[in-house]
């Protein structure tokens, strides 16, 4: 398996998203190929002392980067020298498997659409994002890629939403649902309500609406929904994940008997703290693309970087994009048939 890095998109420089990178290579002796794709002096400046003496390691240089503040579009076609797009050419060109990014998320999204192209079949690729619950974690998509859809594109998200969750989560038979405001059939709007007659016609096991209540406890699998939608619930629910630590800490200290209870706990709260480390889940995919794409977060460190790589190869191995390509098509017969 070959993996691509965009090295130049981190909060933190190259040098983390190296070290990340170096990481992953140790724990995944499978990984054939990695490209390091940024600016080559800041990449040989960021390496240690004698480089990684690896021979899968090999350095891509590109001259210019796809700021945050940049427009996605008019960026990728002004900057052709970035780092994102020489590493989405790598997997257009054959030769990487998936590519791995920090940068500016449209950016990223828009190198995936016009560098990478989608899969056939597909009308609208999309960010599908992990999000953990007690005792396992749902899938989410979109999460911000298409603000605007249509009925069909969520019915295809609900297809690659499904492949992924048994494929690299390991879901047996994932449940899909459609977050709407009513579990009843008739709640939504126009786009839900045909989205469901569209997702009741697929071989998925699909439940129906689901409510925002039912997402963090083991009711639903994959939750689907526009990237509008998808984008407040994801960020909401980093906040008030946030917010929630931030007022227990506060609350424990804030006497003496509080202290000795939260040292006995100390335990419990590390398990919390660790089952909802975004570090431990990487990147989010950009499902749809006829190549592996991985958006890590912009601030992550080395194990996130670790991470987000083996996700990735996770996912070649389970062939993936293969998977949700024979998928699309029997789901787009179905539609077309009906």
């Amino acid at each position: 398996m070959r993996i691509a890095v965009d090295v130049m998109g981190g909060d933190h420089g190259c040098g983390v998203v190296i070290a990340g990178a170096k990481l992953a290579l140790e724990a995944h002796k499978d990984i054939s190929a990695l490209y390091l794709v940024g600016d080559q002096a800041a990449i040989h400046a960021a390496l240690p002392p004698g480089g990684f003496r690896d021979h899968r390691v090999r350095v891509i240089h590109a001259s210019e980067v796809v700021e945050m503040e940049d427009k996605p579009a008019t960026a990728l076609r002004r900057k052709k020298d970035s780092s994102i797009a020489r590493a989405s050419e790598l997997i257009a060109e054959g030769k990487a498997d998936a590519l791995v990014s920090l940068g500016n998320t449209g950016g990223i999204f828009a190198a995936a659409t016009f560098k990478v192209g989608r899969i056939d079949g597909v009308e609208r690729g999309c960010i599908a994002t992990v999000i953990p619950r007690q005792g396992n974690e749902f899938v989410l998509l979109d999460a911000g890629a298409n603000i605007e859809c249509k009925p069909y594109h969520l019915a295809q998200f609900s297809v690659m939403g499904a492949v992924y969750s048994r494929e690299v989560l390991g879901r047996r038979n994932p449940r899909v649902g459609i977050l709407s405001i009513g579990a009843e059939d008739s709640k939504g709007n126009e786009l839900t309500l045909e989205a469901f007659k569209l997702c009741k016609k697929l071989d998925v096991n699909f439940i129906g609406n689901v409510e925002g209540h039912d997402l963090f406890r083991d009711h639903v699998d994959v939750v689907v929904c526009d990237g509008f939608v998808g984008n407040i619930v994801l960020k909401t629910s980093e906040s008030l994940a946030v917010a929630m630590f931030s007022m227990l800490k506060r609350e424990l200290m804030h006497s003496a008997h509080r202290q000795i209870g939260a040292f006995l706990a100390k335990g419990a709260f590390q398990t919390i703290r660790r089952r909802m480390d975004s570090e431990v889940y990487g990147g989010a995919p950009l499902l749809g693309f006829k190549g592996l794409v991985f958006k890590a977060h912009g601030a992550a460190r080395e194990r996130a970087v670790a991470g987000a790589m083996r996700v990735a190869a996770g996912a070649i191995k389970h062939r993936v994009n293969e998977v949700i390509g024979h998928e699309i098509t029997r789901a787009n017969k179905k539609l077309e048939d009906k």
